[in-house]
């Protein structure tokens, strides 16, 4: 007997799905386990398996098109099975939906340079002294040979086809498996060079041969992710009035604790790393920072779990480092590095990203010295970390040469109070200058 394949709730906040990839046609045999289709959910595009038996009789969504939780998604059943009467049922129980209007005629569109015609030009950097900049929260990890790969037979083909090694590629699937996507997915990388020139080398700048001279524009789908950022953040921004307090750190002693580290051990840690642990450490001095305004209620948090933002093709990621006062800076480095690997493939879980308490978003590694960002529900502050300075400084009543950070405290002003802020920066702005404290609470 047919029956309908509904669209899977795969996220506790997705409300509709979009059909990114279609692996099964219509008259396809389908088994249990098969993978029938990638659905990008609004945190991630995700494999969905078949939990049921037949062969396909119908296709409710297309490529690159939507439907919401729980519509259909397809249809399973004998072959050559009617299964009308299933959609008008259906049809029957949905509310009717207006004709959407009729879209305005695009525009003309003039097409831009192409790479090939862009020139490359040299642009001197001066040769001054970097100032050293929190680090980004991760770098590509390269895919170790195996002599043993695991490949899906589609995935080896379009592999041969691409001429791609293999031997360079993350799989996604069970056991590391590399299925189809990964190959669709796979851009060759410069592993292990820096992403920007190093002082006084010159570096390229690409300009066009040509420009556009008449109007032009074009309209492109809005990814589910993309969609659920805009939402959420636009709640925060219109619901939560903002208020924002900003303090500037000295950090030389974070330099030379970090350096010591780095040479001294096997570890690896990052300036991130010590933003965490001291934010961490802060909140639990301050719980009402860590806390969420619920209405009629408040929820301070006596367990400190940080969002850590993370920057992916389609927006904003902030998976989770759980209890983050109890875990060490090595232990901190590997998780975020971990999440951030994860979040560019696409392979973050829900439990990954829920249950955030607190929020730190680092623009330092891009030259950014200070921002403001808005607050990720349900927290009540989220710390926006900008760029270590190399900047004069006066200290005993003598300028010298040292190196600032300016973090700002974006605050929900219905939980905490500015006071309540500026006590928690001000431990901040003490365990950042002295982290041998921090040190001295937990192992490196």
């Amino acid at each position: 007997m047919a029956e309908i394949v509904r669209m899977p709730k795969m996220s506790d906040t997705m409300t509709e799905g979009v059909v990114a990839k279609w692996h099964k046609k219509v008259g396809d045999k389908v088994k249990t386990g098969d993978l029938v289709a990638e659905i990008e959910t609004d945190k991630a595009t995700m494999e969905f398996e078949s939990y049921q038996e037949g062969v396909l009789l119908y296709r409710g969504v297309e490529e690159g098109k939507s439907a919401p939780v729980d519509g259909i998604l397809a249809v399973l059943g004998k072959e050559g099975e009617d299964y009308q009467a299933l959609l008008d049922a259906e049809s029957a129980k949905a509310p009717e939906k207006k004709d959407e209007p009729k879209k305005d005629e695009a525009k003309k569109e003039t097409k831009a340079p192409q790479p090939s015609q862009m020139k490359i030009v040299d642009v001197p950097k001066p040769s001054v002294k970097a100032a050293p900049t929190p680090e980004p929260a991760m770098k590509t990890a390269s895919h170790q040979t195996d002599s043993r790969l695991k490949v899906s037979p589609l995935a080896k083909k379009l592999s041969s086809e691409k001429g791609i090694d293999l031997n360079a590629v993350q799989g996604s699937g069970e056991n590391g498996r590399i299925v189809k996507r990964d190959i669709d997915w796979y851009k060759p990388g410069n592993v292990g060079k820096s992403s920007s020139a190093k002082a006084g080398k010159a570096e390229q700048i690409m300009l066009p041969d040509s420009f556009v001279t008449e109007e032009s524009s074009e309209e492109v789908p809005v990814s589910q992710m993309r969609k659920t950022i805009a939402r959420r953040l636009a709640e925060s921004k219109f619901t939560a009035p903002h208020f924002y307090l900003t303090i500037e750190i000295d950090m030389e002693n974070a330099i030379s604790t970090r350096e010591s580290i780095n040479s001294s051990t096997g570890s690896k840690i990052s300036y991130n790393d010590l933003v965490i642990k001291a934010a961490a450490f802060a909140l639990r001095v301050h719980p009402k920072v860590n806390s969420s305004w619920l209405g009629d209620t408040m929820r301070i948090n006596h367990h400190v779990h940080i969002g850590v933002a993370v920057a992916v093709e389609e927006g904003l990621l902030v998976p989770v480092v759980r209890f983050a006062d109890s875990k060490s800076l090595t232990e901190i480095n590997a998780e975020v590095k971990a999440f951030a690997q994860k979040a560019k493939e696409k392979k973050l879980q829900p439990a990954d990203w829920e249950g955030n308490t607190f929020t730190i978003s680092n623009l330092g590694m891009y030259g950014i010295e200070d921002f403001t960002a808005i607050i990720n529900p349900p927290d009540a502050c989220i710390l926006a970390v900008g760029a270590i300075r190399h900047v004069p400084v006066v200290k005993e009543g003598v300028v010298v040469p040292g190196n600032t950070m300016k973090v700002t405290l974006s605050c929900d002003h219905r939980v905490v109070d500015g006071a309540t802020g500026s006590e928690f920066l001000k431990t901040f702005k003490g365990l950042m200058e002295n982290p041998v404290v921090m040190l001295g609470m937990g192992n490196i």
